[in-house]
């Protein structure tokens, strides 16, 4: 019979084979790890399903309210966009100010609808100031990461750990139990970035052009139908040649009337001029299975979206997007966003072909031809809590609500400060501010329920129920054991050391979630086996299971500046080495200091 033990190291392993590959999303990966504990009796029922009432996983929900309330008033749009000006006299200064606010707005707030905010106000700042974009991106990401660090409210992380931490009969963190680590990280971070990484960030040239961004030349063409055309008299949905080209119809131009994005049930006419995206072999293919003679009947063109009732949009894939795991026709993107998808850029390629099959993941960026009138729409969907895209190229400000600021401030405030003296925990904390924000009609209920990120609380539920498995069956002992062995002898520096580097190490590879639920129950179990206070090593775990830099993929907002800034995997790795063994060397040294752990 296969032990507890070893049957949760195997769940284990195929949930950490699965966050790496991304085959599947993380909240899905997480709850199927829970129903293989339950399924298996490593955990009963009531155990699995005891994360989603955890207070850890409610207080990380009720943040995402308080961090939705806080971009609603506009004020981030305003304050960024001021300071834009110092980006033309003293770029860097600018650039360090720009890092200081991020990091402390993501101290006390979800950092990732942060950089969502930020994202397309940066974009516009360095294409005023004639800065590169790839100068700003990757800081705007490890500013957010950073300050997140520092609090215990910063990152979904950190409620993670803490809750683990409480499950286990422990203290868990104070909102500022983090910042004597943070802090410090985050001084040696900015300036690290500010004036060395500066010159380790790349200085790509990027064209303000989408075509040529896109490299669109070459997949755009017009079609001008005579008479004789096998497609003259056909509808859109009945036109095989189109369709087995997998050509998408953008415009058809008739006479004086132009018809953009036309339905599947449209019939062309002779004389017509059909735009179509489509790679250039599959349209000289077409030139002679239409038999459209040589002198108008199909003409390769630049782009041609110039037109006045169409725009170009660029859209970012955020990371709690419907999108992820989907393909263009399982969102029906035509129909529900007016749109015709013309590229998709995907980590550092750039598709233009078979766009609607393929499955998208967080960071693509989509380039799309949408109706004029309809940009207004999009641009009320993007605004929405729970949007799943991004407009880079769309003026993100918003009007600042100052007396909804003063009150929303005025509520995250008071929701530290009770929760700092110990007055209410912080979960009954943030459910509080929550019941006040609504009472208050900042939010109305139906904003609330769209602002919490479910994707996030299924998978800390899911990785709540691990930590019990690891406890249950006694894997965590074992594996204390292999650390204790390992660094223990070594004396703590060496312990907290190999502690973050494990952590480190797992997290640039998949969830910082997902990480610190498998090693948190771990360090517990160290600090138990050798007698000492597990405090230092969750804190250890905390900040290493954040502290992701060198990979676009190891944290969400590493992830969205990936596409938008047109960056390679190796311009994080380039920049990110360093910062990571900083943040090694620093947090080993100061957790070791500050927590009396040396004897």
């Amino acid at each position: 019979m296969i032990s507890p033990a070893l049957i949760t190291l195997l769940v284990a392993l195929v949930a950490i084979v699965l966050f790496v590959t991304e085959w599947l999303t993380v909240d899905l990966i997480a709850m199927l790890l829970l129903t293989a504990l339950v399924v298996t009796g490593v955990i009963s029922p009531t155990e699995g399903l005891a994360g989603f009432s955890n207070p850890a996983t409610l207080t990380v929900a009720f943040m995402f309210v308080l961090s939705a309330a806080l971009l609603k008033t506009g004020a981030l749009q305003v304050l960024a966009k001021r300071m834009s000006g110092g980006f033309r006299e003293r770029p860097r200064w600018a650039t360090f100010q720009l890092m200081l606010l991020v990091a402390l707005v993501s101290a006390f707030i979800n950092n990732t609808p942060v950089v969502a905010v930020f994202i397309p106000i940066v974009a516009q700042i360095a294409a005023t100031a004639k800065i590169k974009v790839t100068k700003l991106l990757i800081p705007l990401s490890f500013a957010s990461i950073l300050g997140g660090m520092c609090t215990l409210i910063g990152t979904s992380t950190n409620i993670l750990v803490s809750g683990i931490a409480q499950d286990a009969g422990l203290r868990g963190f104070n909102v500022f139990t983090l910042a004597p680590i943070g802090l410090p990280l985050l001084v040696i971070g900015i300036i690290y970035l500010v004036y060395l990484g500066h010159r380790l960030l790349p200085d790509r040239e990027t064209t303000d052009d989408l075509a040529d961004k896109f490299a669109l030349h070459d997949y755009l063409a017009e079609l001008q139908l005579t008479a004789e055309s096998v497609l003259t008299g056909a509808r859109i949905m009945d036109a095989h040649p189109l369709r087995e080209m997998d050509m998408d119809i953008i415009e058809v131009r008739r006479d004086n009337d132009t018809f953009t994005l036309p339905p599947g049930d449209f019939r062309f006419a002779a004389g017509d001029t059909i735009k179509v995206r489509c790679n250039r072999e599959k349209i000289l293919a077409l030139k002679d299975w239409a038999r459209l003679p040589n002198g108008g009947g199909v003409k390769l063109m630049g782009t041609g979206l110039e037109r006045d009732n169409s725009s170009l949009v660029e859209m970012v894939v955020t990371p709690n997007s419907d999108f992820v795991g989907k393909t263009l026709r399982e969102v029906d993107f035509r129909r529900s966003y007016r749109a015709v998808p013309l590229a998709i850029r995907q980590r550092e390629a750039t598709l233009h072909e078979k766009l609607y099959r393929l499955p998208l993941m967080a960071g693509d960026v989509i380039l799309a031809e949408v109706k004029t009138h309809y940009l207004s729409e999009l641009k009320d969907t993007e605004r929405a809590q729970d949007s799943p895209f991004i407009l880079l190229s769309s003026d993100p400000i918003t009007d600042f609500k100052r007396s909804r600021f003063y009150f929303v401030l005025l509520t995250v405030l008071s929701v530290i400060a009770l929760a700092t003296a110990q007055v209410l925990p912080i979960s009954i904390a943030t459910l509080a501010g929550v019941c006040a924000l609504v009472l208050g009609r900042t939010l109305s209920m139906k904003e609330v329920y769209e602002a919490i990120d479910w994707r996030i609380v299924f998978l800390l539920a899911g990785a709540l129920s691990l930590g019990r498995a690891m406890s249950n069956s006694g894997l965590d002992g074992q594996l204390a054991s292999l650390i204790g062995h390992s660094f223990g002898s070594w004396g703590p520096i060496a312990l907290v050391a190999g502690l973050y580097l494990v952590t480190n190490i797992l997290t640039e590879l998949m969830s910082n979630n997902a990480t610190a639920a498998l090693i948190a129950p771990v360090a517990i179990a160290t600090a138990q086996q050798l007698g000492i206070d597990p405090l230092p090593l969750l804190v250890t775990v905390a900040i290493a299971a954040s502290a992701s830099f060198m990979t676009p993929v190891g944290y969400q907002t590493n992830t969205m500046v990936y596409s938008a800034g047109q960056y390679k995997f190796g311009d994080f790795f380039r920049i990110g080495v360093g910062l990571n063994l900083l943040c090694w060397l620093v947090t080993t040294g100061l957790v070791v200091w500050f927590f009396k752990m040396a004897s």
